[in-house]
């Protein structure tokens, strides 16, 4: 085993025996502070340091460049259903996409990069081409869209679209809910 697995194997035997780990059973499935936040899977974007998010707070969905990939906008779409199902009156809860500056995904702007790692993994080279963020502002608006427009996703959902800046370590909204 490497020492980074048993590194955190380590920690979480000290979650577990922690109090946090007894609050787990009573959390709900649909987290008590309504959020649904998709970011960048970066490991300078961590959305609990940056948001001060405790256990149960959010449902966190992380992709390449924080993009609202199919698998996001159907994991809202069944957020969606549960939320008709076991809250019919009850509050709505809020999407954040959180893009950032100096984001990697940049990378797959490049046309070769694209095509030599499509040839390699098998992706097909036009999904590719929908994850650079080159402009934060303007990828976080384009994937707000994609999720409020999608018929899926609950009209009682809100969705807002933010952008991360790496170097001062604040959030700015870039589109309001």
């Amino acid at each position: 085993m490497s020492s980074r697995i048993a590194s955190l194997l380590e920690r979480n035997r000290a979650f577990a025996a922690s109090d946090v780990r007894e609050k787990a059973p009573s959390l709900p499935v649909l987290p008590h502070a309504g959020l649904f936040i998709v970011t960048c899977v970066d490991s300078r974007v961590d959305p609990a340091e940056f948001l001060g998010l405790r256990f149960g707070d959010a449902i966190v969905a992380r992709t390449v460049g924080g993009r609202a990939t199919p698998g996001v906008v159907q994991d809202l779409a069944i957020f969606s259903y549960l939320l008709e199902e076991w809250a019919p009156e009850g509050p709505a809860f809020e999407v954040a996409v959180i893009h950032h500056t100096e984001c990697g995904s940049a990378l797959l702007a490049d046309e070769s990069v694209r095509r030599d790692f499509a040839h390699r993994t098998g992706y097909a080279e036009d999904a590719l081409a929908e994850l650079p963020v080159l402009d934060p502002a303007d990828s976080v608006r384009a994937d707000v869209e994609r999720i409020a427009s999608d018929p899926r996703v609950s009209s009682r959902i809100a969705v807002s679209g933010h952008v991360y800046d790496v170097r001062t370590g604040l959030l700015t909204t870039i589109v309001e809910p």
